[in-house]
């Protein structure tokens, strides 16, 4: 018996860098990503994730522009089909839209004094087309986006410097937006730090003062300090606002039944919750506290840090879902704990063409986990399957995105009747958007099909696919037909 609330909240995501596009255009400036080049597949190593830009890379990319393919500079275009976008998001009938705000679109180096006016006045007017068909932004303040500037001048968020620098950002998205946006999250997937230095914090791993386990545990210090001054001023100046935080959740089980495995699998989940530690609880647990000293890493904390975390906690939780891993203790290889995608593989469950394994029992496993332990409302706020679509005909017959969500679907249904508080569920890249790691088009996850290649040829015209009237009619019924 799956009986999700009325209030509940269906609708779907995306990223200003993957989906935006108009890199060039009205005063914005570039970030980070803007300089993650496309890589051909049969170039990349089959365990690359995500490829990390380190500095030498970064000034052969600069150098001469022109010769790369930049694909999230393009996007999906959204920043010309935002109102025939949200038209077909309406239809689908999202009470919901998650989205995030480009930080160098209105701060373009980062550095600047004031905002630039036209990207303040885009989102004003994306804010007005959601809700002249009654959806709700659901805004992620920075989804790994950081100027370029920032990374050049401080290396990204190595430096506690960048914390008073975004946190101007977000006072500005609060004092702009308040009235517009009621649900915010700070930092779009935080424990990113820990697969990627450039997706995670614009840094190079090279040109840091301390060794990359520090760094990345460093710049998540600076992260969440930054995060909790900005709930501050949230709670302060925008209290009708809901403010909350988000990880990549990834449930893990043990490889075999020995002890060993069942630690290093506790290992592995205290690892990926203890953001919410910090985040909803206001502190650093003791035990990854007792992990930095085993491993060696040095943090210099901000002054006042505890108090700051400790007064200043979320509203929600949000994460993303997308599969589970496999933990040995003599089987990781050389991936590190905290990594989203190990090597094992589970032998009781289908994997998808990007060899990620596709459990929907683990979604209900994680909410039910989290709410346990932190007994606040939870948002889903990713969760899809990127897969090569056939389109013919002016349409996409994707019964194997049916299939993988209806299961998924049902999970959180399984797990509010069991009394999990969940908020709502915003299905990952709701339209063809560029993928976060191997920057192409070819991985689509959309309800929406968008005519464009790897190369950014295409008309860029919009496609319902059958996934998109599945969406509708469960929407429309409030999750009871799934078939």
């Amino acid at each position: 018996m799956m009986s999700f609330p009325d209030n509940f909240l269906w609708g779907g995501a995306t990223s200003n860098a993957q989906y935006e596009g108009a890199f060039d255009l009205d005063g914005r400036g570039k970030s980070q990503l803007d300089y993650i080049n496309y890589i051909a597949k049969d170039e990349l190593d089959e365990h690359t994730i995500i490829p990390e830009v380190e500095y030498d890379r970064f000034v052969k990319l600069i150098e001469n522009e022109d010769a790369f393919n930049f694909p999230l500079r393009r996007g999906s275009d959204f920043y010309h089909h935002y109102k025939e976008d949200i038209a077909l998001f309406a239809e689908m009938g999202f009470k919901v839209f998650r989205m995030s705000i480009s930080w160098c679109r209105l701060y373009p180096s980062g550095l600047e004094d004031h905002p630039n006016q036209a990207g303040v006045n885009f989102y004003h007017r994306v804010f007005q087309e959601l809700h002249k068909y009654g959806i709700e932004p659901l805004v992620t303040m920075a989804h790994y986006e950081i100027p370029i500037a920032l990374t050049k001048k401080y290396n990204g968020w190595e430096s506690p410097k960048v914390i008073d620098l975004y946190v101007k950002f977000t006072k500005t998205l609060l004092d702009e937006y308040k009235d517009e946006v009621k649900y915010w999250i700070t930092f779009n997937e935080i424990n990113m730090m820990l697969m990627s230095l450039w997706n995670g914090g614009g840094m190079f791993g090279a040109r840091a003062k301390k060794d990359i386990p520090s760094l990345k545990h460093q710049a998540l210090h600076h992260q969440f300090v930054a995060s909790a001054l900005t709930v501050k001023y949230a709670h302060e100046h925008a209290p009708n606002c809901q403010i909350g935080c988000m990880i990549n959740r990834i449930e893990c089980y043990p490889y075999t039944c020995k002890p060993e495995d069942a630690q290093a699998t506790l290992l592995e989940d205290q690892l990926n919750m203890y953001f919410y530690d910090v985040m909803a609880g206001g502190y650093y647990p003791k035990r990854i506290l007792r992990y930095f000293k085993e491993h060696h890493i040095q943090i210099d904390y901000v002054d006042g840090f505890e108090e700051i975390l400790k007064e200043n906690t979320v509203d929600f939780l949000s994460f993303s879902y997308y599969l589970s891993n496999v933990i040995s203790a003599e089987k990781q290889g050389d991936k590190e704990a905290g990594i989203f995608v190990k090597e094992l593989r589970n032998p009781y469950l289908k994997y998808s063409e990007w060899g990620w394994n596709i459990d929907a029992i683990g979604l209900r496993i994680a909410l039910n986990k989290v709410y346990d332990r932190y007994r606040l409302p939870i948002f889903v706020v990713e969760n899809g399957l990127g897969a090569h679509d056939i389109f013919e005909n002016g349409t996409v017959h994707d019964e194997y995105r049916i299939a993988y969500l209806r299961e998924h679907i049902k999970a959180i249904g399984e797990a509010i009747d069991d009394r999990v508080e969940v908020m709502g569920y915003t299905p990952w890249g709701c339209i063809d958007i560029v993928s976060a790691g191997s920057v192409e088009m070819s991985k689509r996850y959309g309800f929406i099909y968008v005519d464009a290649d790897d190369e950014g040829n295409g008309t860029y015209q919009r496609y319902k696919k059958d996934s998109f009237y599945w969406y509708q009619t469960v929407i429309s019924s409030n999750g009871e037909k799934l078939d």
